[in-house]
């Protein structure tokens, strides 16, 4: 049987549109759940002190997710393990809305949390492949519709608040949309045949890993545990800007409550752009110059609201913190990704599962250093994780990054 060019072609723009609408639904229900804490919050009857240590469940239940979907997705492929990892976080979602006391929310969370981190990491492993197949950039794109499946859950949480439903009448509702998507959007991903043909791992000729001598394999092990102390440290700053831009605005400079709220959301609205446009720089420049400029900018920016005593220089810095950390995730997944790609959801697990504790610890770090300090100077610490990460950024470039370079040349198109 014979595939002409066209239907490849066409084969790629589907499974490319079949993994946004996976990274959009990933968002989405993770969105749901955050819109509705402080309902369950108080449905449960607990306070803000023993919440956060039941987000630590999820957060653990996530990273063992990831380390679990990473390998079935290089043994199984793609297609088969998004598609479960989306129908069971589907399924998962009404768990922590059905909750009736801390031990069945800790539960229920943790059962979330994993089957999140399994369609998380699956979506992250295809969509290294569909830019492998691609032969440009693309992975900085996937990483914005996640943001605005947040969106999305936002819009849909006050629906269904001022409907009158309870949380898990909603969370219920999300989900089971989001099962009837998975398995509307299920066909189109790479099969596995065409997921080998685009990381040159066919049944002809052996993986890289398989030929490569025992240093080398060290040596790209090394690489991905590089890639995640990077992935850790970006994640750590994104993490504490989500927690803290806000209470940084009311608390140290005194804005209104209203007022402090929109420091989250431009830093939010400059990352989504960030990384809206970083695939056409990631083209032009490279992944390793967006990670070291990236990361430089973010410096400026979270340095700017450390120091600055005007609202809107602070809203300058975190617009600035969000725009240089946008697109540097993306490129560690990807970079993880593309290292081995026989071994594309194994790496990709361990850089997203290290990023992951990072943006939990994130919060918690700075929540500590203001026993110490006053808040706006404890993001100093943000400022040091930014400069190393751009020092750090010069990873990029060794091993198959360089050959990754010369196949992702612009295309023209």
């Amino acid at each position: 049987m014979f595939v002409t060019v066209s239907g490849v072609e066409r084969s790629l723009r589907a499974a490319r549109v079949a993994t946004y609408v996976y990274f959009v639904l990933c968002g989405t229900l993770m969105g749901t759940w955050v819109v509705h804490i402080p309902a369950i919050e108080e449905r449960v009857g607990i306070s803000h002190a023993t919440l956060g240590g039941l987000l630590v469940l999820l957060g653990l239940g996530a990273f063992i997710g990831m380390q679990v979907a990473g390998r079935l997705t290089d043994r199984l492929g793609s297609r088969i393990v998004v598609p479960a990892g989306g129908i069971l976080c589907g399924a998962a979602l009404v768990l922590p809305g059905l909750a009736r006391d801390p031990w069945t929310l800790a539960g229920a969370l943790l059962v979330f949390g994993f089957c999140n981190g399994c369609l998380d990491v699956s979506m992250n492993a295809h969509a290294v492949h569909v830019e492998k197949a691609y032969g440009r950039p693309v992975m900085s794109g996937f990483h914005a519709t996640f943001s605005v499946g947040g969106v999305l859950a936002a819009l849909a949480g006050a629906g269904t608040a001022s409907a009158g439903l309870n949380p898990a009448a909603g969370m219920a509702a999300m989900g089971t949309a989001g099962i009837v998507i998975t398995l509307a959007s299920a066909r189109a991903l790479l099969p596995a045949a065409l997921t080998a043909d685009s990381t040159g791992a066919d049944s002809g000729s052996p993986t890289e890993t398989e030929t490569a001598p025992a240093g080398k394999r060290r040596g790209t092990t090394g690489r991905v545990r590089l890639l995640a102390v990077l992935a850790l440290m970006v994640m750590l700053c994104e993490g504490a800007a989500n927690d803290w831009s806000a209470l940084h605005l009311k608390d140290v400079l005194g804005a209104p409550a209203g007022t402090a709220a929109f420091a989250y959301g431009t830093f939010a609205a400059a990352m989504t752009v960030g990384r809206l446009l970083a695939d056409r720089f990631v083209a032009q420049f490279g992944s390793m110059a967006i990670l070291r400029y990236g990361a430089a900018t973010a410096a400026v920016g979270i340095t700017l609201v450390t120091l600055g005593p005007w609202m809107w220089v602070a809203f300058t810095g975190w617009a600035l913190f969000g725009l240089g950390l946008s697109g540097s995730v993306p490129q560690l997944f990807s970079a993880a990704g593309h290292t081995d790609p026989s071994a594309a959801g194994a790496n990709v697990s361990r850089v997203a599962g290290l990023g992951y504790v990072g943006m939990l610890a994130g919060p918690a770090v700075i929540g500590w250093l203001t026993h110490l300090v006053a808040l706006n100077h404890a993001f100093a610490l943000l400022t040091l994780l930014c400069v190393t990460t751009a020092v750090g950024a010069r990873v990029l470039r060794t091993g198959t990054d360089h050959a990754r370079g010369s196949e992702m040349a612009p295309s023209g198109h």
